[in-house]
């Protein structure tokens, strides 16, 4: 069974079951303290590692919702890829990040 781990916008790439779990393992530690587990999913998605297909406007998304939360070298990393995308690819990036973000204030509300 596949799982789509990308909400979103046409074009979004639907990425199988290694995806689905490598997110609910990243966000897991997350909520655990870990801020590097943010930055891991930008690499992730920004490598096409660990079972997940590279798209650079999920892992911009990741890289900045860690740097929003002081992860100095997912800054560095997004302000990298962000060179190699279109400003539309990197609106649908920062979208993601704020609805994201938004999603989780209303869940602690």
């Amino acid at each position: 069974m596949a799982f789509t781990a990308i909400q979103g916008g046409a074009g979004a790439i639907v990425q199988g079951k290694a995806a689905a779990e490598l997110v609910a393992e990243c966000l897991a530690a997350y909520g655990n303290g870990s801020l590097d587990a943010l930055y891991d999913l930008g690499v992730a998605f920004s490598t096409a590692s660990h079972g997940v297909t590279c798209d650079m406007i999920e892992a911009h998304k990741w890289f900045n919702i860690a740097a929003s939360k002081g992860h100095e070298e997912a800054a560095w990393c997004r302000a990298d890829i962000s060179e190699e995308m279109t400003a539309r690819e990197i609106a649908e990036a920062q979208r993601r990040a704020r609805e994201w973000l938004l999603e989780g204030q209303r869940k602690a509300a």
